[in-house]
């Protein structure tokens, strides 16, 4: 087993239960004492879990940061991503918006031509300083230390400056209401990166289904949705 999937089967346990003790972590995962303390170290680091005596409580956090959100659903995400490359087209202007959903389509952007690519994403700028075929560029702002993500009025003004053939966005959210995400400062950018685009699409895996975050910065019917799964109707899917 992955210890990606070990970290997501932990997860889940000590939300069923709240807490859970390292015997019932070794008992219902088949792995030794020592791999299931490893797995709890790791997971405090990430500040997903509180370590207690004999065990762990979970600890219930705004948002995740984004090393430890490039390690989960992996599968979700490779799937978004390669739906997502039907839109793209060589010469196009892209806006790419900051996250791991998002940031898995980098890796298939080498094979298309003369792409211009925009993105508030510092912690994605190396990889996509890589690619051969694009001009890239980062929006100036406030770093946002968590996600890696530039936001504020600064990156929200420097959007202004720009028309993009394709916008990518991720979300934290998407229920019958719109789109969500817990930081008011990237709603700014956001909300200003989907009025700039001819097309933009919404790359969220079904695990961001059905749940509200602190701010909606997008109606359902300001893009598309594209998903690992077919879409719920309540989310702008066939009826």
């Amino acid at each position: 087993m992955l210890s990606v999937e070990r970290y997501n089967l932990i997860l889940e346990l000590i939300k069923q239960k709240k807490n859970i003790k390292l015997n019932e972590i070794v008992e219902e995962l088949k792995i030794s004492e020592a791999t299931a303390r490893r797995d709890l170290n790791f997971l405090e680091e990430k500040k997903k879990i509180k370590r207690v005596h004999g065990g762990a409580v979970l600890v219930e956090t705004k948002e995740e940061d984004i090393g430890y959100k490039k390690l989960i659903n992996l599968e979700e995400k490779e799937i978004v991503a390669k739906k997502a490359l039907e839109y793209i087209e060589d010469g196009q202007t892209i806006y790419l918006d900051a996250g791991s959903t998002t940031g898995a389509l980098i890796k298939y952007l080498s094979s298309y031509k003369e792409l211009k690519i925009i993105t508030n994403s510092f912690h994605n700028i190396n990889e996509l300083l890589k690619l051969k075929n694009a001009e890239v560029y980062l929006l100036g702002g406030k770093l946002k230390e968590k996600t890696g993500a530039m936001v504020g009025g600064i990156a929200m003004f420097g959007l202004k400056n720009f028309n993009f053939d394709l916008v990518f966005l991720g979300a934290n959210g998407a229920n019958e209401d719109g789109y969500f995400t817990p930081d008011s400062e990237e709603a700014l950018v956001k909300s200003e990166a989907l009025k700039r685009g001819k097309k933009v699409l919404f790359l969220c895996d079904h695990t961001k289904f059905f749940v509200k975050s602190f701010i909606k910065f997008a109606n359902l019917e300001e893009g598309t949705l594209i998903s690992d799964v077919d879409i719920p109707k309540e989310l702008g899917g066939k009826r």
